[in-house]
């Protein structure tokens, strides 16, 4: 959420960003909400004269009681105020009804560096790593080579829970576990704290870290409950101090969330059906941080390097976007797209993206920092994925596998996989 203060004092700047993202509609927002804003104060200042109104009266009717005069028509004035306090009171709760509603709604200003673009196919690439090849033999299909080694089973998940989930098996659980703890284990030793959230999360703290009008078409409701499925650690870890005040010493406060994560979203049919790439059910590790504004914009690049890291230790060449005003979304006033390299498509798929939220979950949540001056302001907050684990198998298993049609571990993960260095088939128990 954008801070009404910053809109009334700057609306030439709002207006100006919502062109760069191409949102003609909310463009005419920016008028009408200054207008329901002033209309708004306007209307509080009239209660507030109400009230003083209604309170001298009354110190005037107890005055003439005590001298023995008829109060009588002050009475009568004053009988009149609550109702017209009333009728105030319903203009302005139906006026901050709507200013809310554009509020929770306008995107967040964007950093002066963010492309202007329409879609993902303008982001811009601001490095890469790793080479981007072909293998001299056609490269299987991660989902059918795991079927075929007997590390996954499509038939059976599709068989009792539907189309986009999936069962790992043998060394391919043990790899998912393994991604998690090389993911958690890199950002231990980098000051971050492990946290596994609730997975379930009430709709007013969601509303709070994601624009619900976007996000809800791929959220999971429970039934008759003020409860979501979450969709990432992030939301849960990110509430969690909704409504507090931190102290300047405690920042930057960093944070590792480890959850499962559930989506309605799912990949094109066919082959991606019987995949990993985009999935109903994933594990996931992500990067949290609350932090002074003085110090979001370099904890920023720290966080993709954070990222980058892991997948340098996993060998998996990939690049780094800068995502453009059409694909970047309402939350993030700047974000990273880290997509590895898929050796069967010959291009690169997205694997973590990193936001730079800035004041817009603070605001919406009412988290503030109180300065060593004792002056209190929103934090910034910052989100970057550290692992999403089934997008890392797909690239493990497409730029790891072999022409014998096994899949090498890669040497960061061999520790957790019992020094396990190759995936065969494995033997069908079931």
């Amino acid at each position: 959420m954008l801070d009404i203060n910053f809109i009334r004092e700057n609306p030439g700047v709002i207006e100006k960003d919502l062109q760069k993202r191409g949102d003609k509609e909310k463009i005419a927002w920016v008028d009408d909400l200054l207008e329901k804003d002033r209309l708004w104060r306007t209307s509080k200042q009239e209660i507030d004269r109400l009230r003083q109104t209604r309170n001298r009266l009354s110190k005037q009717v107890d005055n003439l009681k005590r001298q023995g005069q008829d109060p009588r028509k002050l009475l009568d004035e004053a009988r009149r105020i609550p109702e017209k306090i009333k009728e105030k009171e319903e203009t302005m709760q139906q006026l901050r009804e709507k200013i809310n509603y554009y509020l929770m709604r306008l995107p967040n200003t964007l950093h002066d560096s963010v492309p202007i673009g329409e879609d993902d196919k303008d982001n811009v690439v601001v490095r890469k790593h790793g080479k981007a090849g072909r293998p001299p033999f056609p490269v299987k299909h991660h989902g059918q080579l795991a079927a075929e080694l007997g590390i996954a089973d499509f038939e059976r998940a599709v068989k009792i829970s539907g189309t986009g989930f999936f069962i790992l098996k043998g060394s391919l659980a043990l790899l998912d576990i393994a991604l998690q703890r090389l993911a958690i284990d890199i950002l231990l030793k980098k000051g971050f704290t492990l946290i596994q959230p609730p997975f379930m999360i009430r709709r007013k703290p969601y509303e709070g870290v994601v624009d619900l009008e976007d996000f809800e078409s791929v959220m999971y409701k429970i039934e008759d409950e003020d409860q979501y499925l979450i969709a990432t650690s992030e939301h849960p870890m990110v509430s969690m101090y909704m409504g507090e005040i931190l102290e300047e010493n405690q920042l930057p406060l960093k944070m590792a969330g480890l959850s499962p994560c559930f989506r309605k979203e799912i990949g094109k049919h066919g082959l991606d059906e019987r995949g990993f790439f985009r999935v109903h059910q994933f594990n996931k590790i992500e990067q949290i941080i609350f932090c002074t504004p003085k110090e979001s914009w370099k904890l920023h690049e720290a966080l993709v390097k954070n990222a980058e890291e892991l997948l340098k230790k996993l060998k998996i060449p990939y690049n780094v976007t800068n995502v453009c005003t059409g694909d970047i979304g309402a939350v993030a006033a700047k974000k990273y797209d880290v997509n590895g390299w898929s050796p069967r498509e010959q291009k690169y798929i997205e694997l973590m993206s990193c936001s730079n939220c800035t004041t817009y979950q603070s605001l919406r949540l009412g988290i503030k920092y109180r300065k060593k001056s004792g002056e209190k302001e929103p934090v910034h907050t910052l989100n970057c994925t550290m692992v999403a684990t089934t997008r890392t198998l797909r690239c493990i298993i497409e730029n790891h596998q072999t022409k014998r049609g096994t899949i090498k571990v890669p040497v960061a993960l061999q520790k957790y996989m019992g020094g396990l260095k190759e995936i065969k088939a494995e033997k069908q128990l079931f």
